[in-house]
């Protein structure tokens, strides 16, 4: 993980415990994030991950995007085995349930998602060209 990527999950967390999560990094930016409450897909524990989004409708998009790692982050991992979730916008916790998209439907999110982000793109090239993966998580 470069220093880079460390200060910016470093910064986001203690953002989150400062302001309950009404301020993250890209607070300062013109992106949205978000803070997904997952359960741990192995552990079952309580998982938090800072991410960004982009507004779809009543839900969002969220890309794991993994900094162009190779590997898909652990928290595919635990939307896929528990869908049910809850986000934190902006310290407005909100029950959601986070579906992959496939096909067409994942290449639509894909357009609107590299619109608003166009560094996804570049996350999939420094990847070796790891499809990633995309949630859409609307309100339950």
């Amino acid at each position: 993980m470069s220093w880079f990527e460390k200060a910016v999950i470093g910064t986001d967390r203690l953002l989150y415990k400062l302001t309950g999560g009404k301020v993250m990094t890209v607070s300062f930016s013109k992106q949205t994030g978000l803070t997904l409450i997952s359960t741990g897909a192995k552990s079952g524990e309580r998982r938090e991950n800072q991410v960004q989004y982009v507004a779809d409708g009543d839900g969002m998009l969220v890309v794991g995007s993994n900094w162009g790692k190779p590997h898909h982050p652990a928290w595919t991992a635990n939307l896929l085995k528990n869908p049910d979730i809850q986000v934190n916008v902006r310290g407005d916790v909100r029950d959601v349930r986070a579906t992959l998209l496939t096909g067409a439907e994942r290449e639509a999110a894909w357009r609107k998602l590299v619109a608003a982000w166009p560094a996804f793109e570049d996350y999939v090239e420094r990847s070796g060209g790891r499809e990633l993966r995309v949630f859409r998580l609307t309100p339950r």
